[in-house]
C-alpha cells in the first residue's frame, strides 16, 4: 500500500497502518535529524515529536501531496522550531554541531552493519562514514538540507522545493553544488 492509503487507513483508525508508515521512516527521518542536528539525542527528541505531530495532525491530513514530503516537511519545521528556541542564530540556519567528535563517532558506531563483515571491513566502512559525515557538515545548511531530503527522504525537486518553501530552480542549484562538493570532498571514496 502507498504512505499515502497507509495514513488515510491510520486516519479511519488502522493502528496497523501506522506501525508501517513508522517503520518505512523509521531510518531515513531519524538520519536527516541526526544529519541536520549532529547531536543523536536532540535527533531522537526531534522524531518523537515529528510522529506526534503526525498522530495530532491525522484528523487534518489530506493527500495534496505525497507522504513523504509531508512527514519531511513536518520534520523540517521542527528542527527550525529547536533552533529558534535552544541554539544561536548560526545554528537556526540548521548548522550541525561538529565540534565534538565523540558524538560524531557514538552516530557511526551505531550504523548497523551485516554480521558477516570482517573487523577490517567494519573499519573500512566507519572511517567512509566519517568521511561521509565530514564532508555533509561542511556544506552550507541550504545545500545539505537539500541533498538530504532527496537521499534520505526520497523527495524529487519539486517536493523539497514545497518542504523547504523554496524555488524549484533553486533547489535543483541547491542541490547540483552540494553534489559537486561532495563528489570534490570524497573523490578518493568514489
Amino acid at each position: 500500500m502507498s504512505d499515502e492509503r497507509l495514513m488515510l487507513a491510520y486516519c479511519a483508525g488502522d493502528t496497523d497502518a501506522f506501525t508501517t508508515l513508522y517503520r518505512r521512516y523509521r531510518g531515513s527521518l531519524y538520519r536527516y535529524l541526526a544529519q541536520q542536528c549532529g547531536d543523536p539525542a536532540v535527533a531522537e527528541e526531534l522524531y518523537q515529536e515529528v510522529w506526534i505531530k503526525v498522530v495530532k495532525a491525522r484528523a487534518d491530513y489530506q493527500p495534496l501531496a505525497r507522504f513523504s514530503t509531508w512527514v519531511f516537511r513536518i520534520a523540517r519545521h521542527r528542527l527550525i522550531d529547536h533552533y529558534r528556541k535552544h541554539s544561536s542564530p548560526a545554528l537556526a540556519q540548521l548548522a550541525p554541531n561538529t565540534d565534538d567528535q565523540d558524538e560524531v563517532d557514538d552516530l557511526i558506531a551505531c550504523l548497523p552493519a551485516p554480521g558477516h563483515e570482517t573487523p577490517h571491513a567494519l573499519h573500512e566502512r566507519q572511517h567512509a562514514a566519517q568521511r561521509i559525515n565530514l564532508a555533509l557538515a561542511a556544506l552550507p545548511p541550504t545545500q545539505r538540507e537539500v541533498f538530504l531530503l532527496a537521499e534520505e527522504g526520497g523527495l524529487t525537486l519539486e517536493e523539497i522545493a514545497v518542504a523547504t518553501d523554496s524555488g524549484r530552480e533553486t533547489t535543483k542549484s541547491r542541490l547540483r553544488y552540494a553534489l559537486t562538493k561532495l563528489r570534490h570532498s570524497l573523490q578518493d571514496l568514489l
